[in-house]
């Protein structure tokens, strides 16, 4: 019985990191961290819904994996940004970017992925 209680658990928590990995249907980028403040400030200051994630990795590595995704890529990648489109959604990456806030300049890879744009 504490088996099955304790799979069932296992079970629950993988689903619940699966959801969280897809925000709006779209796969999260392999090892990006969720940045829930920086998803804060998009709600505060441009007044759209959104999820927001940091990663180390290069842009164009990023950008690899989301045309791999089937979503529609934006012209105008380059080495500093790249949007995508589908699935409801739209998706920008950025490095570096600057926290709408405090104005500090980050050199590591945003990943935002809106919802309805």
């Amino acid at each position: 019985m504490k088996k099955a209680i304790g799979t069932g658990v296992v079970a629950l928590l993988l689903s619940a990191q699966s959801l969280a990995e897809s925000p709006f249907g779209v796969t999260v980028y392999p090892g990006a961290r969720a940045d829930p403040a920086v998803a804060a400030q998009l709600k505060k200051a441009m007044r759209i819904e959104g999820h927001t994630y940091r990663t180390a990795d290069s842009v164009e590595k990023v950008a690899g994996f989301y045309r791999s995704q089937q979503l529609k890529e934006a012209p105008g990648t380059s080495k500093t940004g790249a949007m995508f489109t589908g699935k409801g959604v739209s998706l920008t990456i950025q490095n570096p970017w600057a926290d709408m806030e405090t104005g500090k300049l980050n050199n590591d890879t945003l990943i935002s992925i809106v919802k309805g744009k």
